[in-house]
């Protein structure tokens, strides 16, 4: 079969993690000549990068399977859920290889039998992920990634350096640096090192224009950390997991922090940079949450100036302490708990970004719709959407904003 004749399409379930190593894979596919295409196009492969945070991410990962296998598609599968269940998902109809997380870059030779380059520069996103880290040693009660992902492992700072080189050698002008525990970077290599570190490299030695950083946990962000923050390429946008605002809740979680600890953290944090924005994890419906423990985390939540929170019900995962723990809460109170949050995080999402009302950003454009607009993020994570003539996806542009609809703010290019 020649390579114009390969067909393959990538579908990616989960964290940033897996979209980093999803489009590893598909600009390796597209640089040796395999047409990427949608599921819909029925192509001959499919691979199919699962999740298993939650029992959702295990259901709908099993239902991509599935249809891929309907859509006459050799199933190729990997990713934390086939990881954990690989038995299971090698007996489903059109799974041809259930291919180990470490192993993933190796799907387009498995796809051409024969050995072939990994590319890290291509992207489908106008931000594009650059995993920098894999694994995790911690051993929170609730999440089965640890037994998937095994423990930390930081890639090299000369090759993370290279690959943010590449990437923006392609014309990116925003990395996102993404790991499965981030703050860990560094301190599994033979030379220990920082993300903070890190980041200083990636500032002195490539020319991207901006530089995220995916989800922290509290106690890594530390004066090194933060110091970095003060340089204007470093997005002032943190993300940093609270999952409870009760300590008793949190000892069951086997978080290691408490409730006085990250409101101290946070506020010293926000003291420093008042425009940052800081969005958390709330898990709600924890085997042994009292109402009490969730309207201290409710109150938390709305004191704390936090911009955006993501909020998740419990969800025991086969394999943790969790799931062996008798579950208290009622399903119809977690669906109010859930509800509640999802209103005061609408809240804080609109008080944030009115607070930039009148104020000039830097947007990296990702679309254009059809009413003359660009569509963007600023670099403290806002969502913009300006009045230009139609802008290159993934250009930095400057945006006077004038207006707001709902969370996303309005306004008009002026560079």
């Amino acid at each position: 079969m020649r390579k114009s004749q390969v067909t393959a399409a990538v579908v990616t379930l989960g964290c940033r993690v897996n979209q980093a190593e999803s489009s590893v894979i598909e600009g390796t596919l597209r640089h040796h000549g395999i047409a990427v295409v949608p599921i819909e196009e029925k192509p001959g492969f499919c691979i199919i990068n699962t999740c298993t945070v939650t029992g959702r991410s295990d259901a709908n990962s099993r239902q991509l399977i599935r249809r891929a296998a309907r859509e006459g598609s050799q199933v190729i599968v990997t990713g934390c859920y086939s990881q954990l269940n690989r038995d299971e998902v090698l007996r489903m109809d059109g799974v041809v290889h259930v291919v180990p997380i470490e192993n993933k870059e190796e799907i387009v030779s498995i796809i051409l039998g024969q050995a072939t380059e990994t590319l890290y520069q291509f992207h489908n996103r106008a931000r594009p992920y650059l995993k920098i880290q894999d694994g995790c040693n911690f051993s929170c009660s609730y999440c089965a990634v640890p037994m998937a992902r095994g423990r930390s492992r930081s890639v090299p700072p000369e090759t993370a350096v290279e690959r943010a080189n590449r990437i923006g050698a392609e014309g990116y002008h925003e990395v996102v640096l993404t790991g499965i525990h981030l703050g860990s970077y560094g301190r599994d290599l033979p030379e220990q090192s920082s993300l903070a570190k890190l980041i200083k490299e990636i500032i002195k030695r490539t020319g991207i224009r901006r530089i995220r950083l995916s989800s922290l946990e509290i106690n890594e962000v530390d004066d090194e950390l933060l110091e970095v923050l003060y340089d204007e390429r470093v997005c002032r946008h943190l993300h940093l997991p609270l999952q409870s605002g009760s300590n008793d809740v949190l000892r069951l979680m086997n978080r290691n922090y408490s409730v006085d600890h990250f409101r101290k953290k946070m506020t010293a944090i926000t003291d420093i940079f008042r425009d940052i924005a800081i969005g958390s994890d709330v898990i709600v419906g924890f085997p042994g949450e009292k109402k009490e423990d969730f309207d201290d985390t409710y109150r938390m939540v709305r004191e704390l100036p936090f911009a955006y929170l993501h909020i998740f019900p419990f969800s025991p995962r086969g394999g943790t302490a969790a799931a062996k723990m008798r579950r208290t809460v009622p399903n119809s109170a977690v669906s109010e708990r859930v509800a509640a949050l999802k209103r005061l995080s609408i809240e804080k999402r609109e008080l944030y970004a009115k607070c930039h009302l009148n104020r000039t950003l830097d947007v990296i454009a990702e679309e254009n719709d059809e009413h003359g607009h660009t569509l963007g993020t600023a670099s403290n994570y806002l969502k913009i959407r300006a009045s230009s003539e139609a802008v290159q996806r993934g250009t930095l542009i400057f945006a006077r904003l004038t207006g707001i609809e709902g969370s996303t703010l309005t306004g008009f290019v002026v560079a």
